[in-house]
């Protein structure tokens, strides 16, 4: 089984989510792999820099969730665990990510974001900032139509 750990930024102004649109064709939220010795909180500031072109400060630690993607989906089984953080813009300018995979970062409408196909991370994400569990930790997503992993 391979495991990675990423960092996810939940940057949501007015009824607005920031997402970002992946060349597989799923959008996502801003966010990555944490980097050998690198702190996620330190990590989603990367991310969010390098996918989008906008400066961002955390606000605050939502949660994390893992996942694990099954063989059928991934060769081998794939861990993912995310941690995902409530970010605040604060300068830049939207742009694609320079030789990366994120062609275009948009603000989206959250009734919106229902019908776009989109990685369980954005339903997660947009969960816990909604709820704020105290646990930090929201029931699986399921996957299928248009959600994927």
């Amino acid at each position: 089984m391979s495991f990675r750990l990423a960092a996810y930024a939940v940057c949501i102004e007015g009824e607005r989510v920031l997402l970002a649109h992946h060349s597989s064709g799923n959008w996502t939220l801003p966010g990555g792999r944490v980097e050998h010795a690198e702190d996620p909180f330190d990590a989603v500031i990367r991310e969010v820099a390098e996918e989008t072109g906008c400066d961002a400060v955390v606000e605050r630690l939502l949660g994390v969730d893992s996942r694990v993607i099954p063989a059928a989906d991934r060769l081998p089984d794939h861990q993912n665990v995310g941690i995902f953080y409530q970010v605040r813009i604060t300068g830049g300018r939207l742009r694609p990510e320079p030789n990366g995979e994120t062609i275009e970062s948009v603000w989206t409408p959250i009734p919106d974001v229902v019908g776009l196909r989109r990685s369980s991370l954005v339903d997660v994400g947009l969960t816990l900032a909604r709820s704020r569990p105290a646990t930090g930790h929201v029931e699986p997503v399921p996957v299928g139509g248009l959600l994927h992993h």
